[in-house]
């Protein structure tokens, strides 16, 4: 099959997966690539998908903030010292051997899976803001978080919403539902500078991202409209999600570790 069609089919597939149950599918991007298009090196896949996954962000976070729940001086402070750690954790990726990262990429996704098993209560402050009166207390949280958080987004190429959602809530103690919609300001930061870093590089194939940018949005909104009718069963379908997220990466490491140069 074509590379084009199958760019766009990865891209409608990912983007489908996080119409369906929000969250998850973005980091099936960079094996979908390597496996599924038959991008032959793993730092151009993941070059490529910094920056597909940063366009998907982009778009959501869009709705988000129409819908109220992005605080956005916590999400752009989160983001900022997110960036500085992106780039850093980019550039040391990229002196990685290709093999090693992507084992070390499918190690990530086992976790990933793993964590996804885990419910997220909805608890929270749905209030909280940074202001004067709060910086002393959420700024140092912020930024630390935002700068451990975009060194890993940025060293393995992801958007890192599974790691964000819950850092903010740590860091801010905001409710679930203003951390997904913030979250998305660092996964369009993290992802957007890790693509830079790539693009510098020339590790980015810039066809295979616009068609999967492409494919994205359309899988996106068919998937949000399936998301809406299977609603009862999004625990179900986040589970089984994760399953396939557990099996996908442990068939990366396979497959890398037994790569010449692993």
């Amino acid at each position: 099959m074509p590379i084009d069609i199958l760019s766009s089919l990865s891209g409608a597939l990912v983007g489908a997966i996080l119409g369906l149950v929000g969250g998850g599918g973005s980091v099936l991007a960079v094996p979908l690539l390597v496996y599924g298009v038959g991008v032959s090196s793993a730092h151009v896949a993941i070059g490529t998908s910094a920056l597909a996954v940063a366009a998907s962000a982009f778009a959501n976070l869009l709705g988000h903030w129409r819908a109220g729940t992005v605080k956005w001086r916590c999400g752009l402070t989160f983001a900022a010292a997110g960036v500085i750690g992106a780039f850093a954790g980019s550039t040391v990726a990229k002196t990685i051997d290709g093999a090693r990262l992507l084992a070390l990429f499918g190690a990530l996704m086992v976790i990933v899976g793993i964590a996804m098993f885990m419910r997220r209560k909805a608890e929270g402050d749905p209030d909280v803001q940074l202001t004067r009166a709060s910086a002393r207390q959420l700024l140092p949280w912020l930024i630390a978080s935002g700068l451990g958080v975009g060194l890993l987004s940025g060293f393995f190429g992801i958007g890192g919403g599974f790691l964000i959602v819950p850092a903010l809530m740590l860091a801010t103690g905001m409710s679930l539902p203003f951390a997904i919609g913030t979250s998305l300001i660092a996964v369009t930061a993290f992802g957007a500078a890790t693509a830079t870093s790539y693009a510098i590089s020339g590790l980015v194939d810039w066809r295979i991202a616009a068609l999967f940018i492409a494919g994205g949005i359309v899988g996106g909104v068919g998937g949000g409209a399936l998301g809406r009718l299977l609603a009862a069963r999004k625990g179900a379908l986040g589970t089984v999600l994760a399953a396939v997220i557990v099996a996908v990466g442990l068939y990366v490491v396979t497959r890398s570790l037994g790569s010449p140069g692993a």
